[in-house]
């Protein structure tokens, strides 16, 4: 294991709530959790998203963001599907970086996208890295992109 602090939870929901204390200016009365506030930004940004899918979605998007923050040594990276969360998580700044405070230790974790997708199988493979984490995978969105893969660069210091 890294340097990274491991999360008591294997639950995203918990795993996200738990940074109000950072953040607490993210919550409003609208939005009571960061979870709910992360929920409604993906259903903001893509208005043909179910809130079912958006909570998939986000659920895998952390388990992905802190199973790297946890596993530096291994190259994962997401497909096109679970990507739309994972930048929707990158893009609300203030959570990102509390986030990386919390369990990476301080440390900010970058996403250093390739131009071109790898399609070497590095979807599939991370949806069972996420699973030997300790993460419930749904199976069902990381299935969407097998074939088109991840165009994370495993080759920027501390990225994903």
């Amino acid at each position: 294991m890294s340097t990274a602090v491991q999360t008591r939870t294997r639950e995203p929901e918990i795993i996200l709530n738990a940074l109000a204390h950072r953040v607490p200016h993210l919550i409003t009365d609208t939005e009571p959790t960061l979870w709910d506030r992360e929920i409604a930004l993906l259903l903001r940004d893509n208005s043909v998203m179910t809130r079912d899918t958006a909570e998939r979605l986000l659920g895998q998007a952390i388990a992905y963001t802190i199973t790297a923050m946890e596993r530096k040594d291994v190259d994962m990276g997401v497909g096109y599907t679970v990507d739309v969360a994972v930048h929707a998580l990158i893009l609300d700044t203030p959570l990102y970086f509390a986030l990386c405070d919390e369990y990476n230790g301080g440390r900010y974790k970058h996403h250093a996208p390739l131009i071109q997708r790898r399609c070497d199988g590095t979807v599939t493979r991370t949806a069972d890295i996420l699973r030997g984490n300790g993460f419930a995978v749904d199976d069902e969105l990381w299935d969407m992109d097998a074939a088109e893969c991840s165009p994370c660069d495993n080759k920027v210091p501390d990225s994903h």
